[in-house]
């Protein structure tokens, strides 16, 4: 035997597989614990359905309200939370360990600009040739921006070597 098809939502009118619950009528006024069937009764003399709006409490909280208003209402509800959520996005920054001052200064124009919307930022540092083996200009250099942004961000991820790359990461404060 097959189970029934699990219906996202809340519970509402013969769905509800308790004996008692706390009804609120449409109103908002709290009559107090009832029988489920009488509930349902009681909410189908007005018109409207018997929704579980609280299923955990002890009786589950249920209400008089038109459940396809009620759906309605929590989909829009539910949307415009997804809508209003930032997504926190990684910028990449690369470099070069001898970049001129004026170059520096226009990448780091961009780093904080990306940190104040609120995203990441991955500084990557490319040796070419001889200087792979001047490490420690590539670390003056990371230091240098952590620095310079200090009180904007933090150091999510420390200078690490990976290949020909130094990385660094770091994020809003």
């Amino acid at each position: 035997m097959m189970a029934p098809p699990v219906k996202s939502g809340p519970r509402f009118n013969l769905m509800i597989n308790v004996p008692k619950v706390r009804v609120i009528d449409e109103n908002g006024e709290n009559l107090g614990i009832m029988y489920t069937r009488e509930a349902i009764d009681q909410a189908a003399e007005v018109g409207l359905d018997l929704v579980e709006v609280s299923p955990n409490a002890d009786p589950p909280v249920c209400k008089y309200l038109d459940v396809g208003k009620f759906r309605y209402e929590a989909q829009k509800k539910a949307n415009l939370a997804r809508k209003s959520q930032k997504t926190q996005e990684i910028k990449e920054i690369k470099m070069r360990p001898n970049i001129d001052d004026h170059d520096y200064d226009v990448k780091m124009r961009n780093v904080s600009r990306f940190i104040e919307d609120g995203d990441k930022v991955k500084i990557t540092l490319r040796f070419r040739g001889r200087e792979l083996s001047h490490q420690q200009l590539g670390m003056n250099l990371l230091r240098r921006v952590q620095d310079d942004v200090a009180e904007l961000a933090k150091v999510e991820a420390f200078p690490r070597m990976e290949g020909r790359q130094m990385l660094m990461v770091l994020a809003p404060k």
